[in-house]
């Protein structure tokens, strides 16, 4: 068994963080906005990890700050879907067309 390479964790993050964007920019529903955002997240993450893995092989500051950023995002994706409960209350739908409606 080799060590893998750094392109190969950079090349996951990268297919995972367009992934996300595409999904960001092209999604109607709200739900699958806040997914596509975590998957930023999360390719950001993975970024983290690799290069503290490479470039500070015996410390663990890129584990840390990946878990700090975790804890935010399980924070942010508790209130985004607080208010996206609350938006389907209202106008019973989760679609970014209908949110026009908010502005009246």
């Amino acid at each position: 068994m080799g060590v893998v390479p750094i392109e190969a964790y950079l090349g996951v993050s990268l297919i995972m963080f367009f992934a996300g964007v595409y999904g960001f920019l092209t999604r109607k529903s709200l739900i699958m906005i806040l997914v596509s955002v975590e998957l930023m997240i999360n390719a950001a993450d993975i970024n983290f990890v690799a290069f503290n893995r490479y470039l500070y092989p015996g410390q663990m500051e890129g584990f840390f700050f990946t878990l700090f950023t975790i804890a935010i995002a399980a924070c942010e994706t508790a209130v985004a879907i607080a208010i996206i409960i609350n938006i389907y209350r209202n106008w019973t739908s989760v679609e970014v067309g209908n949110l026009d409606e908010m502005k009246e």
